[in-house]
């Protein structure tokens, strides 16, 4: 960019509902420098830098970056090959399946690089991140560092002039992030004209940056280097220079932290105790029999590297996993999982957000109220004053899940401490939250401490909160390393920083330490062939079929390595096709019947035998009453009853017209009309063989004789109309379902910012993802073509070819049907269940399954012809039972192609390329 702005914003606010995310911010941002952007969680960090790397929609001001407008989508969609954008959380934009080759080498086919660079860049970028060893480790299996140092690769792919961090640290170790800030300032070096900007929670870790922008309540309130800061605000570290910078109003609900001395309790039982406790997951140690025992009212801090066992530590305390190996216990008592006590004397606080989205925040922690069976006069006083404590009464009818990560964790809180519990088990309960919150969170946690006797056990990566804890311990790779009070940790390693101490700690167990010296070496530069980074980036082609089938290939190895997915996609069908084939039938066969004869003669005997002989109906015993008569249809037991009044030969042999009394269960109207045309049905044959032994062979019983031939399905068998309809069922249900999910599921972990901040288009994005849903469709259809045949023995008579192409059309239209739900949808949930009603219900009542189309009328017609299964259902039905080919059924086949195209325009048309 000229100048010596990489970007600028004027005038710009942000509102998400009615809460401003920025305020009328004005903002020159250096080019070439690290720009570090600080302030409480929720102040507007993350929409600042989205809307800087283009994945945001500008709602007012003009935000100009790379000297270009980003409300301009040319500008957006040529200056993204400029810019890396890695979202808020660990590994956000990571697939967990993939490993860390696949996943850096997606993004280098999405900017179109070939595969000799692709290989030659991952393998630089893995050699400087120190990934080299794990390229075939899922990105799933890795630590919170590692997942960051992958994130990283990926974003530094295309040698980007603008680098876009959004809290890459948070939640990682105090060692990764050392290393993580030593590869940005080594690959920095290499380039220096690359610009950083990076939103941080750590104050430590901004007085590296060149330059800072503090901001509170969506406005910037001071800027420059970190020097000209705290010369401002007149103090000597950022934290409290920030404290010092905000409005007199926040500045006094600001207080120090004072860590008042324990007193230790009366009772010596220690709260907890572990001894020699493992936890395997298989081959896999997690945690390798660790013991420690933590006294009542003790603040106890657990530390450790990402990915050490900490976690797994807290689920076993907390009964929530068994512990393979060694023993725990709890106010002297043995933790067991089902121990429903032992619930009621913990509050947990997971790592990850563990509430209700669904919920507001007053309704999650009403329900945890009455979980925990808090007495009802009790509850609306304990959830104002948590409101009030924890700052949540302004958000307090909002969901979840639109609010920030530190607010999120003080709800977290807040549950966790509803019922009074004796002890806390925190796992890192301030991850993201702002300096003034986290101070004010421990001041709860010293208070519930000291004048409470709570024993509080947490885990963190803030080395100054770890310094007012009790007793600290360190672990690594599942063990416990040391334990004791932070000074006599620090004493033990040179009397340095506990955070020094804390590194020298892992480097000796682990063999790990500070990036190396040689990793400058190992830092990418432009390979042979490629521009360099001062030579303008080339512009991005508006359509690229190698980012189509980039999207495509990842889609399909994830699904690949997804059994439950892929169980679902291929035996799911197979079982439906076999319950609904055998379940659902129209021919209306074995009817039970019973004789309820009170003539008992000849001539009433020859009539019940005509019933006898039939293949529609199964004989029971004869019923002797009205009674018994009554009784056995209630039941179910009988669904036709033949009764014989007295006097029925008699009367046949007189010439009179004899009454028969005929009973038949109606509860089900299609059966039961069914069930009265075979009563007629035999009625007139035993007329006919009564006339016959009368006046002999060339007697007739009417006038008229009626038999008839079927065109098509001579058996007149429902199994030749079930099992394609079936078939046309499951291949809208299923691939629907599952190519909705497949996109929301995007937006659910986060990973739609790849799409957002590359040069992926919509159609790109969305053929990508449809083409193996395709696939699997159409492999279901093979499956169900061979159950067809083999088990319910009704083969194609007409042409396959056609059948096969109508349902490659037809697999199109239901899987980009899938898709345009899920522009509408936010989660895998909803997703789910919209695309099952609104793909099933047409497709049932209103394509031919049921009523012939033809049959239809007004808007049921109209419903039924605007969804593409009953355009399907001919060319099913047709190519197996009335021998159909091209020429027959090649309109329906336009119309689903139209389907198909149609679906794609408008899944185009809704899905958004930037956030709102």
């Amino acid at each position: 960019m000229t100048g010596d702005c990489v970007a600028r914003l004027d005038g710009v606010s942000h509102r998400y509902g009615t809460v401003d995310a920025l305020a009328d911010v004005t903002l020159d941002i250096p080019a070439g420098r690290m720009v570090g952007v600080i302030g409480p969680d929720g102040v507007g960090k993350s929409t600042l830098l989205a809307l800087l790397a283009g994945v945001r929609r500008i709602q007012s001001g003009t935000v100009t970056v790379l000297d270009g407008d980003m409300a301009d989508a040319v500008h957006r969609r040529t200056s993204c090959a400029r810019i890396a954008y890695m979202p808020q959380g660990l590994g956000r934009n990571l697939y967990p399946t993939l490993s860390v080759f696949e996943n850096v080498d997606f993004f280098g086919r999405l900017f179109g690089q070939s595969e000799a660079e692709r290989r030659t860049r991952i393998a630089d970028l893995t050699r400087a991140t120190g990934l080299d060893p794990f390229v075939g480790r899922p990105a799933g299996k890795l630590s919170g560092g590692m997942k960051q140092k992958l994130s990283l690769c990926c974003a530094l792919m295309h040698d980007p002039d603008l680098l876009v961090l959004d809290e890459p640290t948070t939640g990682v170790d105090p060692l990764s992030r050392r290393q993580f800030w030593e590869l940005i300032d080594t690959i920095r070096a290499r380039r220096p004209q690359m610009s950083v900007l990076v939103a941080t929670a750590y104050m430590e870790e901004a007085a590296r940056f060149d330059w800072l922008a503090a901001m509170d309540d969506g406005r910037e309130i001071a800027h420059g280097a970190p020097a000209e800061i705290l010369a401002r605000a007149d103090e000597t570290s950022l934290e409290r220079a920030f404290i010092a910078l905000l409005p007199a109003e926040k500045r006094a609900r600001h207080a120090p932290v004072v860590v008042r001395p324990r007193v230790a309790a009366a009772d010596e039982t220690p709260a907890i105790e572990a001894e020699g406790l493992t936890r395997r997951f298989g081959d896999f140690v997690a945690v390798d029999h660790v013991s420690f025992r933590i006294g009542r009212g003790e603040i106890f801090g657990f530390l450790g590297s990402n990915g050490c066992g900490k976690t797994t530590t807290m689920k076993m305390l907390t009964g929530l996993l068994p512990a393979s190996d060694g023993r725990a216990e709890l106010f002297g008592a043995p933790i067991g999982a089902g121990d429903v006590g032992l619930r009621r004397n913990v509050g947990y606080m997971s790592q990850a957000f563990s509430l209700y989205a669904e919920l507001t925040v007053r309704q999650n922690l009403d329900l945890h109220a009455r979980l925990y069976h808090l007495p009802r006069a009790e509850v609306a006083p304990r959830i104002a004053e948590l409101l009030a404590r924890y700052d949540l009464e302004a958000v307090a009818d909002q969901r979840p899940d639109a609010l920030p990560l530190g607010i999120k964790q003080r709800l977290q809180l807040a549950v966790a401490v509803l019922h009074r519990p004796p002890l806390l088990i925190l796992d890192e309960p301030t991850s993201g939250v702002d300096p003034i919150a986290r101070d004010a969170f421990w001041r709860t946690l010293i208070d519930l401490s000291r004048d409470e006797g709570v024993t509080i056990f947490l885990s963190t990566h803030f080395m100054n909160e770890a310094e007012r804890c009790d007793r600290i311990s360190l672990m690594h790779a599942g063990r416990v390393l040391a334990v004791g009070t932070p000074a006599e940790l620090a004493a033990a390693r040179g009397g340095g920083s506990l955070e020094e101490a804390f590194v020298a700690y892992l480097a000796e167990a682990g063999g790990v330490g500070a990036v190396p010296a040689e990793t400058e070496s190992a830092v990418p530069a432009t390979p042979a062939g490629v521009a360099s980074a001062e030579a303008p980036a080339a512009v991005p082609k508006r359509f690229d079929p190698g980012r189509l089938w980039a999207y495509a290939r990842r889609e399909a190895m994830e699904l690949l390595r997804d059994p439950i997915r892929l169980v679902f996609a291929l035996v799911g069908p197979i079982v439906l096709m076999m319950a609904f084939g055998w379940g659902i039938s129209f021919d209306v066969e074995n009817l039970k019947w019973a004789a309820f004869d009170q003539d008992r003669t000849p001539e009433s005997r020859a009539l019940l035998e005509s019933f006898s002989g039939s293949r529609y109906f199964t004989e029971r015993p004869p019923v002797s009453s009205t009674a018994e008569l009554d009784d056995r249809m209630r039941r179910g037991e009988l669904a036709l009853v033949v009764e014989i009044p007295p006097g029925f030969g008699r009367d046949l042999q007189n010439g009179r017209v004899p009454e028969v009394g005929v009973w038949i269960d109606g509860a089900m109207p299609f059966r039961g009309e069914t069930t009265r045309s075979y009563v007629g049905g035999l009625a007139l044959q035993y007329a006919q063989q009564r006339a016959i032994e009368r006046a002999g062979p060339n007697a007739s019983a009417s006038t008229l004789d009626v038999e008839v031939r079927y065109r098509y399905n001579q058996a007149f068998k429902s199994v030749v109309a079930m099992v394609p309809s079936i078939i046309a069922l499951m291949l809208i249900l299923i691939p629907a379902v599952m190519s909705a999910v497949a996109v929301v599921r995007e937006k659910e972990t986060g990973s739609i910012a790849n799409f957002r901040a590359t040069p992926t288009g919509k159609v790109e994005f969305l053929v990508g993802k449809q083409l193996p849903y395709v696939a699997v469709a159409m492999a279901s259809f093979a499956t169900l073509m061979i159950l067809a045949v083999t088990l319910f023995g009704v083969p194609v008579t007409g042409s396959f070819a056609a059948l096969a192409l109508g349902t490659l059309l037809y697999c199109f239209a239901t899987t980009g049907f899938g898709q345009l739900v899920s522009t509408f949808t936010r989660t895998q949930v909803a997703a789910v269940f919209a695309t099952a009603i609104l793909a099933v219900v047409p497709a049932v009542n209103f394509s031919g399954l049921l009523v012939p189309v033809a049959s239809l009328s007004g808007g049921a017609r109209v419903l039924g012809l605007a969804f593409p299964a009953a355009w399907y259902q001919p060319i099913s039905v047709g190519t197996f039972a009335k021998a159909l080919g091209f020429s027959a059924v090649w309109p329906q086949m336009v119309v689903l192609a139209v389907f198909s195209v149609a679906y794609l325009i408008a899944a185009r048309t809704f899905l958004q390329k930037q956030e709102r």
